[in-house]
């Protein structure tokens, strides 16, 4: 019953903290986020403050999901250093509660955090950061240019009506995938040579056509030339544009298996989706790992005192899981190693590694 009674406690706690981390550092990245927009456009026609705060928030959870593994790591050191100081810890062991008793709590909420994450932040973030990628579009001065051979560039074939084709890229996909941003329009002839390349600043689906606005006009030999508004025809179904073109970062995870096979039916590779799918599936095993780099240096009895070296070790430990997750990821999403592997190895090695130094110091 004391068991019971102590990790529900612990878990009360956990979540506190948890929710105050995530809280702070949401003010934080807010902040910033809001500022940076404002130094970037502040003098652009069409920008007010309070456009600025909308959109800041619409990306807000996009950024903050990028965050979650370290409030997780901050709450569970905080928890531990916080229950020793109060000798709390102490206490419990003195009565033989294990470590691992007091440290299931931690994993339970580091899991349904994770849950949350997956169920709740992600396709939150995936809206607002579609809605405020569209909305910057809208007052950005300066269309960007773009880089013809960039890997991540996904690219779409149409037919033409001289019997040619054209290719279509976008930098990015907003409006449900009827907007393309910084698109780069290929026209090719019926031997796949190049005629004419278009970049705009967006292109708009609608009716039948795109509609492309700041174009600029490129043939191999000539000046390029500025041609404003035109329209290009297409018979692209926009589901189609949607499932090949959409970054898989900007897919909910509910949608994710339904856009690798579209995916590959449209000839696009699904390795970028395969990747999120499985580094979604494997955060909630990623923040148990948070928990377990925070025990290994803060389960110090509060008369031994937690060395400010250790703490800062443990930081720097959950910092360097996190790169060579996203390495990893990175590898997964090129197709270089299988997405299954970049997403559950290093999690996994390091929750083993965690489990058995605490195994070898607290069972000996």
């Amino acid at each position: 019953m004391l068991g019971r009674t102590l990790q529900l406690y612990i878990f009360k706690y956990m979540l506190k903290m948890t929710i105050y981390f995530f809280l702070g550092i949401a003010l934080l990245i807010f902040l910033i986020d809001f500022t940076e927009m404002n130094n970037r456009f502040g003098n652009l026609q069409g920008y007010s403050s309070s456009l600025g705060i909308y959109i800041t928030t619409m990306r807000l959870p996009f950024i903050l999901s990028v965050a979650i593994p370290f409030v997780i790591l901050a709450a569970s050191m905080t928890t531990l250093i916080q229950l020793n100081k109060k000798n709390e810890l102490v206490v419990a062991r003195s009565v033989g509660v294990s470590a691992w008793q007091f440290l299931l709590p931690l994993w339970l909420a580091a899991l349904i955090f994770g849950l949350f994450s997956i169920f709740v932040i992600n396709p939150i973030s995936a809206y607002g950061y579609s809605v405020a990628t569209e909305m910057e579009s809208t007052f950005r001065g300066q269309k960007k240019s773009a880089d013809l051979f960039d890997d991540k560039r996904p690219w779409l074939r149409q037919d033409s009506e001289d019997g040619g084709s054209i290719l279509i890229g976008a930098e990015r996909v907003s409006g449900n995938g009827i907007v393309l941003l910084n698109p780069v329009f290929l026209e090719l002839d019926g031997d796949g040579r190049i005629k004419r390349r278009l970049d705009a600043r967006r292109a708009r689906l609608e009716n039948d056509r795109w509609i492309l606005t700041e174009t600029t006009a490129s043939i191999v030999g000539q000046p390029s030339e500025d041609l404003g508004q035109i329209f290009v025809p297409t018979d692209i179904d926009p589901a189609v544009i949607r499932e090949a073109l959409v970054p898989p970062e900007l897919v909910p995870f509910l949608q994710l298996s339904k856009q690798i096979n579209a995916a590959q039916s449209f000839g696009v590779t699904s390795a970028p989706y395969r990747m999120q799918f499985q580094a979604l599936l494997s955060t909630p095993l990623l923040l148990i790992a948070m928990t377990l780099i925070g025990a290994t240096v803060s389960l110090r009895f509060a008369r031994f005192g937690q060395s400010e070296r250790m703490i800062l070790g443990g930081i720097i430990a959950g910092f360097m899981l996190y790169v060579v997750t996203e390495v990893t990821k990175s590898f997964g999403g090129a197709g270089i190693i299988s997405p299954i592997i970049a997403a559950w190895l290093p999690v996994a090695a390091s929750s083993m590694f965690g489990i058995a130094y605490l195994l070898h110091r607290e069972d000996g």
